[in-house]
């Protein structure tokens, strides 16, 4: 007989695997001023779940427009410079439904998006049973294994959270660090330029002295 925890190893796995998104889409970006970017999903049944993700990781003011449109032209999500988003939502139309991300706010800077698009069936996995375990003992395993799969999607949605923040962190820096930099050049050459201008003053006045003096 094998041991307890090998079995409830087999079983998370299972789990796991069985209730996994039939398809996803995950992506990043770089979205051009004044440019459109759109992706299609098709969907092939009714119901499903759609969950669809994005962040503006650098770029600009770290926002974006986005539109969401089903498959007879209802917008069913839109906003306008957002720098992220978590929805999910219910798809009832079958065909292709439209994510597309505008830029036309921008008139030159370019931003870094991250998206992610998961179609998610909800069918609950059956759970492979063990001998000698009582229904009870099933259902109380199932339902600690699917607290344990929405704690991980939390942990899962608070490193993407993190990530944003460090990329957004890490641009701010690197802007500033650029303009310091130009700043120090722009500094340094009005610097040389006066102490040229000072000096071809100073020569002008001693030879306009010396040719009065003669």
């Amino acid at each position: 007989m094998a041991p307890l925890h090998t079995y409830l190893l087999a079983t998370l796995l299972s789990l796991i695997y069985l209730t996994r998104p039939a398809s996803a889409t995950a992506l990043t970006y770089k979205l051009a001023a004044n440019e459109e970017h759109c992706v299609f999903i098709h969907n092939d049944k009714k119901g499903v779940k759609i969950a669809f993700y994005f962040a503006v990781q650098a770029g600009g003011s770290f926002d974006v427009d986005y539109t969401v449109k089903a498959p007879n032209d209802v917008i069913v999500l839109d906003g306008t410079k957002e720098r992220q988003g978590d929805f999910v939502f219910t798809a009832n139309e079958l065909g292709e439904y439209s994510f597309c991300f505008s830029n036309d706010m921008s008139t030159f800077a370019e931003k870094l998006v991250d998206y992610e698009i998961a179609v998610e069936h909800e069918q609950r996995a059956e759970l492979p049973t063990r001998p000698g375990t009582t229904p009870e003992q099933t259902t109380n395993l199932e339902e600690s294994i699917f607290k344990l799969s929405g704690q991980l999607s939390t942990i899962s949605r608070n490193q993407k959270y993190f990530r944003t923040r460090e990329n957004r962190n890490f641009s701010t820096v690197k802007s500033t660090d650029t303009r310091i930099m130009n700043f120090s050049l722009i500094e340094s050459l009005m610097m040389v330029t006066m102490s040229c201008l000072q000096v071809f003053i100073v020569r002008f006045f001693f030879q306009g002295a010396r040719k009065g003096y003669v």
